[in-house]
């Protein structure tokens, strides 16, 4: 998914797997040792998924991948705890000013980079600005998009000043990972960007040990964190690119957990021996979509391809593929039915910020061909495939997808057979995730995919998913534009008073299910399986899941 981690937004990372590959070599000088827990040498745990990071780059980051490995290497001002609030990280104290745009951040004093040099105050200020700077880094500057400024007066004190007051100061801190000025202080711009970051010198409670693109990320616990002691040695996270390959590894014991499975695999898995399956919601909530590239052709950004049919950009197109879309079917066939029919880009995993009055178009495939004739869409010739009105092209759709996603191909073939009974044919095709976002953002070069995001806590960002600002940069991935919509983004960012804001949000929600902007097939569980007879402390009880998370990270251990 993108932004898989946006909670980060973003583009979401749904993910599935396939060939296990070879066991991971660890870098040269570096121990081989790999044993059984409880032995008393070096403790490894590993983790299977089905995708491996796009970059190891925070700024350039757009998989949700690369977000897993950011929250053990670094660290931020604050932490994301299971239970949706925030504490304090490297900041030991924080105090407020009475109007809200002064924040002044007391700073541990004991805090060190992985390669030994102090982490000060002077880091995370550098930090901030340089992501506010960096206009190009597709998602952090978003957060930094009411600093006014900020400085570090002494080496433990962070004053940050915003320009207006905000309804969500640690949202937007908590994934703006500090980085060592003494490393990034020599890149700017493009060359920011590019930056390969392969040491990903850190301060975090983990540390690089080796990585291999599409391989293996190997992890080391960093036992002089200043707040957090892990009880594991290391932690590999082994990307397969099979999806049954994957499941078998669990079963066999070749990895101790998998983070993502088809939901097929469950009731294999529950009754496998020494493997135990939680489900439940997700720490990040995530959303699947179905986006139509609907970019006007005034908004087309520059030296963007803009191929989209002009068929998505009529409502009435879109809505009738809405009602000719059998959510549940596909909940029941993809997910064996653990997730529930989405309505907007807001997950219900947000809690009060999903607008749950919004009633959805019912599945009603008479409605949608009715909807179709009315609009003019014929089958002139009788082909079984709807025309534009002029009988120009007929409404057939390149529907893509990124290869690692566990729902989208069979998700394809459904809506293919679904859609095909109001005249609409698809062209299915999966790309690799780093080909399908060139394709996508801010290229416009597709009809639809089949895509997700994962929100941050806050819902202010997947908000600015839909804004007319966020074409040009892709982030906005269907080209929809509503002025109505962009002005009551720009007061939800600053209401304070947090029933007022939840209602701007709920009206956001509303507008944009009304344009049929997007298609949201489901929101799904988070279904995970670990081994019972390796590790142990795993949490799975705090109503929130994911194992792959630092709150377990830090307490799993060895079974005696």
């Amino acid at each position: 998914m993108r932004i898989s981690r946006r909670w980060l937004l973003i583009l979401f990372v749904w993910l599935i797997a396939g060939c296990a590959p070879a066991a991971p070599t660890p870098a040269t000088g570096e121990s081989s040792a790999v044993t059984t827990p409880g032995s008393g040498e070096t403790t490894v745990l590993r983790i299977g998924r089905a995708s491996s990071p796009d970059t190891l780059n925070p700024g350039a980051a757009i998989l949700a991948s690369a977000y897993t490995i950011f929250e053990l290497i670094y660290d931020s001002m604050y932490q994301l705890e299971l239970d949706g609030t925030f504490s304090l990280e490297l900041a030991e104290s924080v105090d407020v000013s009475e109007d809200g745009t002064v924040w002044t951040f007391t700073i541990h004093d004991n805090v060190v980079w992985h390669d030994g040099q102090p982490l000060t105050a002077a880091d995370i200020a550098f930090s901030y600005n340089f992501y506010q700077r960096t206009e190009s880094f597709p998602y952090l500057p978003y957060y930094t998009g009411y600093f006014e400024s900020v400085e570090a007066p002494d080496a433990t004190t962070v004053v940050i000043t915003l320009s207006e007051p905000i309804p969500n100061m640690e949202s937007q801190l908590v994934f703006l990972y500090i980085l060592p000025e003494h490393i990034w202080s020599e890149f700017e711009g493009d060359a920011a960007v590019e930056f390969e970051n392969v040491e990903m010198i850190g301060s975090g409670p983990f540390k690089m040990l080796d990585y291999r693109q599409n391989e293996f990320v190997r992890l080391g616990a960093n036992q002089d964190h200043f707040l957090y002691s892990p009880r594991i040695d290391e932690v590999i996270f082994q990307t397969f690119t099979n999806q049954d390959a994957l499941v078998q590894a669990i079963r066999i014991g070749q990895v101790d957990l998998i983070t993502e499975m088809p939901n097929t695999a469950v009731p294999a898995l529950r009754n496998a021996t020494n493997v135990e399956v939680v489900i439940g919601p997700p720490v990040s909530p995530s959303v699947s979509d179905v986006i139509f590239n609907q970019v006007a052709p005034e908004n087309c950004p520059p030296d963007a391809a803009c191929t989209g049919h002009p068929a998505l950009r009529d409502r009435n197109l879109r809505l009738a593929l809405a009602h000719a879309t059998d959510k549940e079917q596909i909940i029941d066939v993809t997910l064996l039915g653990l997730g529930t029919p989405g309505i907007t880009l807001i997950p219900d995993g947000l809690g009060v910020w999903f607008n749950d009055e919004i009633e959805d178009y019912a599945f009603d495939p008479a409605l949608a061909n009715e909807i179709l004739d009315g609009a003019g869409y014929l089958d002139t010739n009788n082909d079984g495939v709807r025309e534009l009105p002029d009988g120009s092209r007929p409404l057939v759709f390149r529907v893509n997808w990124p290869n690692d996603t566990t729902w989208a191909q069979r998700g394809a073939e459904l809506m293919g057979q679904m859609w095909a009974q109001v005249g609409v044919r698809i062209e299915p095709q999966a790309f690799d995730p780093d080909a399908l976002t060139a394709l996508c953002c801010p290229t416009f070069d597709f009809d639809i995919i089949l895509w997700g995001w994962v929100a941050d806590p806050d819902p202010g960002s997947l908000l600015n998913v839909m804004t007319t600002a966020e074409i040009e940069s892709g982030n906005n991935e269907t080209g929809y534009s509503n002025p109505v919509y962009d002005e009551l983004h720009a007061q939800q960012a600053t209401t304070l008073d947090a029933e007022a804001r939840r209602q701007i949000v709920w009206e956001m929600q509303r507008i944009v299910h009304a344009d049929v902007a997007y298609i949201i097939p489901f929101y799904s569980q988070a279904t995970q399986a670990y081994r019972t007879d390796r590790f142990r402390g795993w949490i799975v009880d705090e109503g929130k899941i994911a194992l792959e998370d630092l709150s377990s990270l830090l307490v799993v251990e060895p079974v005696e």
